[in-house]
């Protein structure tokens, strides 16, 4: 699929090339929007606008909200007033207030002169909402009924508002004040025994109804839970105000996924796409992280040099510190990530703490004695009969493969823990990812380990 969408990108920039404009506007014209979005991300500035004037009025509208948001800002700086406005009044309500948010202040002010009174009215209601909301991500334009309507009215009223409005799908029965009260589909209408049948007589009243001061992360995941197409938002006092619908929750899907992965991988967040970023945009988002786990690496260096006396009587103790730490932070990554995404699932709350904690710790077990059997073996095989080195024998190695088993249950059992702690706090348990509990495991690993050399082997 891929290679063929490349194939096709690169005959349509070189008939652009070559300026053969009917035939690429015919092709074009085939195309979707998303896919034609992708051609514009990869022309020159020049070429943008001259493309786009060859899309048909909806297609050029739809393929503007896929843009990315440079692109867009140099359509618009291009746009004359009557073009401006075309495109804004093919445009849904919540994608200009998407657009809008991405813009700058001198183009946000030309958008909103050039919008309608109602669309800029709708516009400024959604941008008063909370940055992650779900009343930031809905959309105002949405079907919406009388219980007292009968089946026939119902249907001419969707034909009517119907082309406006981003689904028609599902209606929403609304009673007095605009209160929400239950919902119909079009099947439902299509399949009524007769057209003078009641709204009210067919709709469903259980409706399940987010508010405007949700979190988009919880109202993406029920659309999931329910299998919805579209979800209303209501305000306090039970008023419709809006629909989030499908295609945005997965758009808070994908930006809250990318987020996590990002926190997990020790980065601050960042909205740009890696090859919009500049090398000092990157370096902004890393150094914090870095920084951090340098300062607390110091403690790892820290408890090696408390004990430098002890590795200098038996130096052999040396070369599995390596192994002892890697298989610590091995370990508690498992446990963080599983843990977390659990957590991003809703699958587990802070009360389930004890019955983690309770699981890991018999995993870590099975873990440990596996690993530390493994790890006997194979140094009694390869380090001292393969490799000679008589300085390890066996009370050596008793002690690293003791070691090993007590760090892999010290790991299994912080990484599951930190995670529950943190979402407890109020905190992204995504903060407690690998990085984090790795440097917290090593410097726990090195002090079973040198607490065990000092006991077992005196010294």
């Amino acid at each position: 699929m891929a290679e063929r969408f490349e194939i096709v990108e690169k005959a349509l920039l070189h008939m652009l090339e070559e300026k053969k404009y009917a035939t690429l506007r015919d092709i074009l014209a085939t195309m979707n929007p998303s896919d034609v979005a992708g051609v514009f991300s990869n022309l020159e500035e020049k070429q943008i606008p001259l493309m786009f004037r060859l899309l048909p009025k909806e297609q050029a509208a739809e393929t503007f909200v896929e843009m990315e948001p440079d692109a867009q800002e140099l359509l618009i700086r291009g746009f004359s007033d009557n073009e401006l406005k075309e495109v804004l009044d093919e445009l849904y309500v919540d994608d200009a207030a998407d657009i809008v948010e991405e813009m700058p202040a001198n183009v946000v002010k030309r958008i909103l002169k050039a919008a309608d009174p109602e669309m800029r009215k709708s516009i400024n209601q959604i941008l008063r909402y909370p940055d992650y909301s779900a009343g930031s991500i809905m959309t105002t334009e949405y079907v919406s009924l009388r219980p007292n309507m009968t089946v026939e009215e119902a249907i001419l009223r969707i034909r009517r508002q119907g082309v406006d409005k981003e689904t028609i799908y599902t209606c929403y029965v609304t009673g007095k004040d605009r209160k929400l009260i239950g919902l119909v589909t079009v099947k439902d209408l299509l399949l009524a025994e007769d057209d003078e049948t009641k709204i009210e007589d067919i709709m469903l009243t259980n409706v399940i109804s987010v508010t405007t001061q949700d979190d988009q992360e919880e109202v993406a995941r029920m659309f999931g839970k329910y299998n919805f197409l579209a979800l209303p938002v209501v305000d306090k006092e039970n008023r419709m105000v809006g629909i989030v619908t499908f295609d945005d929750a997965m758009d808070v899907i994908e930006d809250e996924t990318t987020e996590d992965m990002e926190i997990m991988a020790a980065m601050t967040p960042s909205e740009k796409s890696y090859l919009k970023s500049t090398p000092f945009d990157l370096f902004k988002h890393r150094i914090p992280w870095l920084m951090l786990l340098m300062v607390s690496a110091t403690f790892t260096g820290m408890i090696i040099t408390s004990f430098e006396s002890a590795l200098s009587l038996l130096p052999v103790l040396t070369a599995f510190i390596p192994m002892l730490m890697d298989t610590g932070g091995n370990c508690g990554s498992q446990s963080s990530v599983t843990v977390i995404r659990s957590l991003s699932l809703n699958e587990l709350k802070f009360n389930d703490v004890f019955r983690v904690m309770w699981k890991e710790v018999r995993t870590a077990v099975l873990c440990g004695i596996t690993l530390a059997v493994l790890c006997f073996v194979k140094i009694l095989l390869v380090d001292r009969l393969l490799m000679g080195n008589t300085s390890i024998n066996l009370m050596v190695n008793g002690v690293v493969c003791l070691t090993l088993a007590v760090t892999v249950v010290i790991a299994k059992f912080v990484g599951c823990s930190l995670p529950l702690l943190a979402k407890k706090l109020g905190f992204d348990p995504a903060v407690m990812a690998s990085p984090f509990i790795t440097t917290i495991v090593d410097a726990l690993s090195l002090l079973v380990y040198f607490s065990f050399a000092k006991t077992l082997l005196g010294i």
